[in-house]
Order: structure tokens, then sequence, then C-alpha cells
């Protein structure tokens, strides 16, 4: 099977079953938000990557509501901002400032080691 023979796993996904799974991440951050303590950043860490996944594939569940190709989505990877970009283009009513927000996250270091998290993989074992 050549690799452009080859389909990726989203590919075929309906736009329910990213907005399903959307929620699921919705409720572990709810209860991730629970276990973090004051005065420890870092104990909200597990909650903001939570949250922010569940942004995404809401914002991706739209996206393929509007018609949009899912290798389209899928060359966004985790950006954010292109993502909230295409949903308000798609017609998403957002705040201002939660538009600002949801497209300055692709800058923010923070954002970005949460993001580098999702695409770690650990290696197979022999």
């Amino acid at each position: 099977m050549t690799i452009e023979q080859r389909k990726y796993p989203g590919e075929l996904a309906s736009p329910q079953q990213p907005h399903e799974l959307a929620e699921e991440y919705r409720k572990a951050a709810n209860l991730l938000l629970q276990q973090g303590r004051p005065g420890k950043p870092l104990t909200g860490a597990p909650f903001r990557l939570s949250a922010i996944h569940a942004i995404e594939l809401y914002l991706t569940a739209l996206s393929l509501q509007r018609g949009q190709n899912p290798n389209q989505i899928r060359k966004m990877q985790h950006d954010l901002s292109a993502r909230t970009e295409h949903a308000l283009e798609a017609g998403l009513r957002l705040r201002t400032k939660t538009a600002t927000h949801l497209q300055s996250l692709s800058q923010n270091p923070e954002y970005l080691v949460t993001v580098t998290a999702l695409n770690w993989r650990q290696p197979r074992r022999k």
C-alpha cells in the first residue's frame, strides 16, 4: 500500500465523532481542574492540556460540519490560530476577546509546551 492509498484515521470521521470526543475531554478537564492546588501552577497543566484539546476538537467538528476537507484540517495540526480563523470564516460567532485569545495561544510558550505533550509518543517496546 502506498502512502497515497493509506487513510488517516480521522479522515472518515463524521462531525459528530470529534464533537463527542471533545465532550469527553471537556468532562476530563473539569475533573482535572478540581485536582489543581493553589500556589502550584504546574498542577493545572493537565487541566489546560485537556481543555485546549477539547477546544481543538470542537473546532474540528465545526469545520467538518461546514464541509471542510479532513486533510486540510489535519494540515493545520494543533494550530489554534488557523483553526479559529477557519471556524470564524465558517460562521462561528465568538466574542472578540475569545477569538483573540484562541488565536494568540499558538504564540504562547506554555501552549507550545502543552501541544508538544500531545505529539509525544513513547518509544515502542521491542
